[in-house]
């Protein structure tokens, strides 16, 4: 059996007494933690499979709702209080919100100690129903692949696995561990945006369980903010064949709108619009008088995301097809999470901790480009909160590529494990 770790009030004894018990201890403790995540690691690849091979794309309320079950059913062995909260009932509504949206799944584990810790992560996807047929989960070499997988099943998976841990350490010197596992985060956490923030208020530490992009080996401190800008396109409607030139043709307009813009990206300020959905009219043989657009926009503070939307405005106003209009709209999505000096010295004991392993972990301060939760969790806290907490993935959202990196299973779980039992027990220097 592993060696089991027992966290009890320490009596005085003299300094020269204490001074040499600690690297012993240090070692002792390092090397239980080693033990028991190694351990894990078949467990985990396991429970991974189980969880890519539900589908749960955002829109599938069934597919959501089974693997919400799922989770909350392995927290609940793990020890948690299970609470399933249903969608705020005034949330957002999108372009792309569908019309049932299923619950978030919130655990609690109650310690002994003082430190409340939250960890967050999604079980939806970006996937539609039926693609798992021909894209199981399968192993190949040190990849393991799966729609989801890298975005964010791995995320939940390692959240159950550290609980794992601590669990058969017997580690329970925290005041209480919250997990978060949201129904919707694909487009935007509108079920529960402000659950998120408010829990996070009430916590002195915040692990976002998103994965670190391969082949970086990362955490990060910053988060990008995140629009959907919905575009649309009135015509007039004729016969495609017979009278053509009595209408005005909306894809036509649509085109033109697109390709003036193509250009408003500024990679040197991070920002980025990206038109990536559109539609247009209702027949072949019909002059289409409607067509639409949504285009995905990116930026790390409010002056780019206010600029980005004036010059968006501005080209509008430049029409191809005479007595077209043309409008547009902005759905603010995530906010950003600009680098906070708080969660730095969490950062650089977590980059101390991964050493011990074996890794290389960089700290980024400047976002990516990911838009995720850890946006909502930072906007009324002044915890610390760190992303990519999760495993080192690839090929999120790219239907036939995704895959978790099996080496950085380990690490990981060392680096989280650790993470907590070191911050609950007071040895890392925060706000």
């Amino acid at each position: 059996m592993p060696t089991q770790l027992h966290y009890y009030p320490m009596k005085l004894t003299s300094l020269l007494a204490v001074c040499l018990m600690l690297p012993v201890a240090f070692a002792q403790e390092s090397a239980a933690v080693r033990t028991i995540v190694q351990a894990e690691k078949q467990p985990l690849l396991d429970t991974l499979k189980e969880l890519v091979s539900i589908e749960s794309g955002t829109s599938d309320y069934d597919g959501v709702t089974r693997i919400g079950n799922l989770i909350a059913d392995r927290l609940r062995a793990l020890g948690g209080e299970i609470e399933k909260v249903p969608p705020a009932t005034d949330y957002l509504q999108f372009q792309n919100t569908p019309e049932r949206l299923a619950d978030t799944i919130i655990a609690r584990f109650r310690g002994k100690g003082t430190k409340r810790i939250l960890l967050l992560a999604h079980m939806d996807t970006v996937y539609t129903k039926g693609m798992l047929a021909k894209q199981p989960f399968r192993i190949d070499g040190d990849r393991a692949y799966g729609l989801g997988i890298g975005d964010d099943k791995h995320g939940v998976a390692t959240i159950l696995h550290v609980l794992s841990a601590l669990r058969n350490l017997r580690f329970d010197q925290y005041g209480v561990i919250t997990v978060l596992i949201s129904p919707d985060e694909e487009i935007g956490s509108n079920a529960e945006r402000d659950l998120i923030t408010s829990l996070a208020s009430n916590h002195d530490l915040v692990l976002s369980y998103e994965g670190s992009r391969t082949p970086g080996d990362d955490i990060r401190l910053a988060t990008t903010g995140a629009e959907v800008a919905v575009l649309a396109v009135k015509g007039r409607a004729s016969h495609a064949g017979a009278a053509p030139e009595q209408g005005r043709n909306a894809l036509y307009e649509l085109s033109h709108q697109l390709l003036q813009m193509q250009d408003l990206s500024n990679p040197v300020r991070a920002v980025k619009l990206n038109w990536t959905v559109a539609s247009a009219g209702s027949a072949s043989n019909v002059i289409p008088e409607d067509a639409r657009a949504m285009g995905d926009m990116r930026a790390d503070d409010e002056a780019d995301f206010a600029a980005l939307e004036a010059a968006v405005r501005e080209k509008i106003r430049n029409h191809l097809i005479p007595d077209t209009s043309v409008d547009v709209r902005f759905d603010r999505i995530y906010p950003a999470m600009a680098f906070r000096k708080q969660s730095l010295p969490v950062a650089e004991y977590a980059r101390q901790i991964y050493a011990e392993y074996g890794g290389k972990l960089e700290v980024a301060t400047k976002s990516p480009g990911g838009a995720t939760d850890a946006g909502f969790a930072a906007l009324k806290t002044d915890a610390p909160v760190l992303e990519s907490m999760g495993l080192r993935i690839y090929g999120a959202h790219s239907n036939e590529n995704e895959y978790v990196v099996m080496s950085s299973i380990e690490p990981r779980l060392y680096m989280s494990a650790r993470l907590i039992m070191d911050f609950s027990l007071g040895k890392i220097a925060a706000r």
